[in-house]
């Protein structure tokens, strides 16, 4: 038998890692290197994954299993990168967000 079953802190998880490559071209400028905006979509996917699993053990009422939140971080930001490269980068919508984020002042 297959049951699908998502819990809610899964569904927010997947939810965080569609819209962190968009965050992060709302607060990072045109100017800013790929390097420096891929150190902060890692950064922010692997902390969204370690609070989600604590969130998750949290409501459960059992001990934080570290492994799955870094299993639950790389995971975050592998669909973060996908979506970013497959989605919202060819269609123009991180373009379109970074000329409305953060501008530097002249």
């Amino acid at each position: 038998m297959i049951t699908f079953d998502p819990t809610w802190p899964q569904l927010l998880s997947l939810l965080v890692s569609i819209v962190l490559p968009l965050l992060v071209g709302l607060v990072t400028t045109r100017a800013t290197s790929a390097s420096a905006k891929a150190l902060l979509l890692a950064v922010l996917a692997f902390a969204s994954g370690l609070g989600t699993e604590l969130l998750a053990a949290l409501n459960a009422g059992v001990s934080y299993d570290l492994a799955a939140g870094v299993f639950s971080g790389v995971a975050t930001f592998l669909v973060a990168v996908g979506l970013h490269y497959g989605l919202w980068k060819p269609t123009g919508t991180s373009s379109a967000l970074q000329s409305i984020g953060r501008h530097r002042a002249e």
